[in-house]
């Protein structure tokens, strides 16, 4: 997360003055050249995030209400209502499957199960 607003208090990381223009160990700008540069990065950075938020924070917000609007109520409206209907619905045919198995492949696999169970196997070992 990069945030540019220096009193923002979720971001983990902000962009400060010393992270965007660094001076290299042992070279040094003059002290009036440094602080001027300071202030003109903090008071553009400090006032460009301000007019974008005026600028298109405020439709940006517009658009995303009416997006998470939107979800939301097709969420409610079609979503729930759909996937409730299917659990009925397949309710009912899961009854009737469990119905057409139980009368028709459990005889079969019990008959399978008496006629394979007086088999018996037996093994050796050869030398």
């Amino acid at each position: 997360v990069l945030c540019i607003s220096s009193v923002c208090q979720e971001c983990e990381e902000m962009v400060d003055f010393e992270d965007v223009i660094a001076e290299p160990a042992g070279t040094y700008s003059f002290d009036g050249v440094w602080k001027a540069s300071f202030t003109t990065f903090t008071v553009t950075k400090y006032w460009c995030y301000r007019l974008l938020t005026a600028l298109v924070g405020i439709p940006l917000a517009l658009v995303w209400g009416i997006f998470f609007a939107i979800l939301s109520f097709i969420h409610i409206w079609a979503v729930v209502p759909c996937v409730k209907s299917y659990l009925i619905e397949i309710h009912c045919v899961s009854r009737v499957y469990s119905i057409c198995i139980h009368t028709f492949c459990d005889p079969l696999f019990e008959a399978m199960g008496k006629c394979f169970s007086s088999i018996r196997i037996s093994t050796t070992k050869g030398v």
